[in-house]
């Protein structure tokens, strides 16, 4: 029996999307001869009516090595609390979760597969308690998602910010200063970690471990004493100190979450009023998202897609894919909404703190 499915990627974009589009594409047309359509906008593209994207092995060929997503994708689109603008203006907050049901039906589809973080499996797992067909496929750059050992857009994050920290190295000994690096990472430290040590960072800040600016600036100083000129921080943009907050460049509301950023120029100035050294911060933002995904992205995202064709075919509804050591495996899509964090005790923090590294 023909089948038609849908694909959709949901959440803040991640090199490797297109990729598992691709992937589930030449899966779908060649182990079962299904039909496959892209869903643009996330699940807002479903409640806006936006048209669907016909998905052929044609089209989808040459999308492997292409960042973001050929589909779009909306980074709040949560169907369960959609903005909706009344006639004075003012915005609520509706659920809207059956007229994506509904929406399904008319499109005719008989499953659909959801790329996204743990805001759209969260959507996706209510949508599937409502009667949707959806299987999960985990996607985030900041590898927070707990039930899977790494997702795709992590490695592509991890290669340009460490690229960015060992081009402020050589700068940084060339005018003898502290360059501060701020890096993603809102309630996890993963890329901050992994970039740290693997770009010889001398102090790593990270969420789970709020810091004390003193520590760090006693670090340097050290260095500074043993001859070395410079050194380089790197920050968790959801890192804060033990007495503080994590800084927002946009407050948050129950409507709108907050937007993260300018804790690498706090930790700066802090560094430069407590010691004599010039001190440069860059801030990388979005430009961990962008590019090409590195290959062994294209690699793990094709493998996600290709798995999830196979999870619609078992009829695996509720689940995710996720990478358990070398083997793919179906996981209930409630494990995948819990975020995996830093162990502050572990072997990964207990090596930097061998190495040299503080961490505040």
């Amino acid at each position: 029996m023909t089948k038609r499915i849908g694909i959709l990627t949901g959440g803040g974009d991640a090199p490797g999307l297109n990729a598992v589009i691709r992937a589930v594409v030449l899966t779908a047309h060649n182990a079962f001869g299904w039909e496959v359509v892209g869903i643009r906008q996330g699940f807002d593209g479903l409640l806006n009516g936006m048209p669907v994207m016909k998905l052929t092995p044609n089209v989808a060929h040459d999308m492997l090595a292409r960042g973001g997503t050929v589909l779009g994708a909306v980074n709040r689109g949560n169907p369960f609390m959609r903005r909706t603008r009344l006639e004075d203006g003012s915005e609520v907050l509706v659920d809207a979760a059956h007229e994506v049901i509904t929406r399904l039906h008319e499109l005719n589809l008989d499953a659909l597969i959801a790329a996204g973080g743990d805001g759209t499996m969260a959507a996706a797992m209510r949508l599937v308690d409502l009667g949707a067909r959806i299987v999960g496929v985990p996607k985030t750059i900041d590898n927070d998602l707990s039930a899977t050992d790494i997702t795709f857009g992590f490695d592509t994050a991890l290669v340009t910010a460490t690229e960015a920290l060992d081009k402020l190295q050589t700068t940084a000994e060339s005018h003898h200063r502290v360059m501060v690096l701020e890096v993603m990472g809102r309630d996890s430290g993963w890329i901050a970690l992994t970039t740290g040590v693997a770009g010889g960072a001398d102090a790593i800040l990270i969420p789970e471990l709020p810091f004390d600016i003193a520590v760090v600036c006693n670090k340097i100083r050290a260095l500074q004493e043993t001859g070395r000129r410079y050194s380089l921080v790197v920050v968790a943009e959801g890192a804060h100190p033990i007495d503080g907050e994590q800084e927002f460049i946009i407050k948050g509301d129950p409507m709108y979450q907050g937007r993260l950023g300018g804790i690498g120029y706090l930790v700066g100035n802090a560094i430069a009023s407590c010691l004599d050294a010039e001190v440069r911060v860059t801030r990388l933002g979005h430009v961990q998202r962008g590019g090409q995904p590195t290959p062994r992205d294209r690699w793990l995202a094709t493998r996600f897609g290709s798995a999830a064709v196979h999870f619609v075919a078992q009829e695996r509804w509720g689940h995710m894919v996720a990478l358990h050591g070398t083997q793919l495996i179906a996981v209930p899509m409630e494990e995948a909404v819990k975020i995996k964090r830093v162990n502050p005790d572990g072997e990964m923090v207990r090596m930097a703190r061998h190495l040299g590294i503080v961490f505040g």
